[in-house]
């Protein structure tokens, strides 16, 4: 639809820039020609007011500048505009990603945000920065809590508003509730994928069980093998990173225990394995086989291109927003986990004759 122009006599009421006075609800009103209440309408997406109406109080709302006062709106409506973000402030993947997302979902429905990070112990830090949000007005929180030690502290906090919190597998309690993308249906459909593929000895790098994330994804392994009737292979728990991953990936090159296939609790995990592999003549995907998790931006240019588990964070933050907004308004949402989607590139390939797993050597 064509957007409505403001007639020349609208433009030369609009608010003189050198009076330094920014535009307010009733400047809106009085240029389009209608009452403050129908304004307001059209900014709260009421239904109740025609098209052309609507159309034409938005282009004078975008043409003159006019930003809404959420703490006014807020006196009027008894209704936060404004939403609070805990985090642990890791630098992983995981928690950057979901942080940033967040973000950019809660402006785009209108609320602003208020992120404070906190550190152990978590005891006092937690429940300090759940004041704090607290106390600044927001009408609701949401934890990105990857660490079981952070998360029994949110558990065992007090809140004025609800809070929510974002932790793989982790179950709501009546203070908290939880909402995560389903992780360990990510690693069964990593596991699924080397299994169909043929292979019989998959090998778990893990991440940090200290960690929901590591825990549900090796809960995932070991479910995909066992509902295969396999066994599960070497497992090694690590901290995520490529260094870890390198230097545990020379030295199974060192001990000859070179599995058929492995799944890697992180794209950079992978990448530190890769490496080591590569250096030492190991052939990915010919002599082994590599999954990963995560879909991190590059791990297409990986050598070679990374199969993966790829996390939808956008939308991880967009229904985990919902779910927080619909205890604030008193209303249902669907709280149905986000579910993983796998990639398949050049990493992992059919298993074959010679390979051999460490029984057979």
């Amino acid at each position: 639809m064509r957007a409505t122009a403001i007639p020349r006599e609208a433009k030369e009421g609009l608010p003189d820039a050198s009076l330094r006075r920014k535009p307010t609800i009733n400047d809106v009103a009085q240029i389009a020609g209608v009452s403050f209440g129908t304004v307001s309408r059209v900014l709260n997406n009421a239904p109740d007011v025609s098209a052309s109406t609507r159309e034409r109080v938005l282009q004078i709302v975008k043409d003159i500048g006019y930003r809404r006062n959420r703490a006014a709106t807020a006196l009027v409506t008894s209704r936060s505009t404004s939403i609070g973000i805990l985090s642990d402030g890791s630098p992983r993947f995981g928690p950057v990603g979901t942080l940033m997302a967040l973000e950019n979902i809660a402006r785009k429905k209108g609320y602003a945000t208020t992120v404070i990070s906190v550190e152990k112990p978590y005891e006092e830090s937690v429940q300090a920065a759940l004041d704090t949000l607290d106390d600044t007005g927001v009408g609701g929180i949401i934890v990105i809590a990857p660490l079981v030690d952070m998360a029994a502290a949110v558990w065992n906090a007090s809140c004025r508003v609800p809070v929510e919190m974002i932790a793989a597998g982790a179950s709501s309690t009546p203070n908290v509730f939880t909402y995560s993308e389903n992780q360990e249906l990510g690693a069964r459909l990593a596991t699924q994928h080397l299994i169909d593929l043929g292979h019989t000895d998959i090998a778990h790098f893990a991440g940090s069980m200290d960690w929901f994330d590591g825990r549900v994804r090796k809960r995932g392994w070991e479910a995909a093998l066992r509902d295969a009737g396999l066994a599960p292979g070497l497992c090694i728990e690590g901290d995520w990173s490529p260094k870890w991953a390198y230097e545990t990936g020379l030295q199974l090159v060192r001990e000859g225990r070179i599995p058929q296939a492995i799944f890697a609790a992180s794209d950079h995990t992978a990448l530190g394995l890769i490496r080591a592999f590569a250096e030492n003549g190991v052939r990915v995907p010919d002599d082994v086989s590599v999954v990963g998790f995560d879909d991190i931006e590059g791990s297409d240019y990986f050598l070679p291109p990374l199969t993966t588990v790829r996390q939808d964070f956008t939308a991880l933050a967009l229904m985990s927003t919902e779910v927080l907004l619909g205890a604030m308004e008193g209303r249902d949402v669907d709280r149905t986990p986000i579910t993983p989607t796998l990639v398949v590139r050049n990493s992992s390939t059919r298993a074959t004759s010679h390979s051999t797993s460490p029984t057979d050597t």
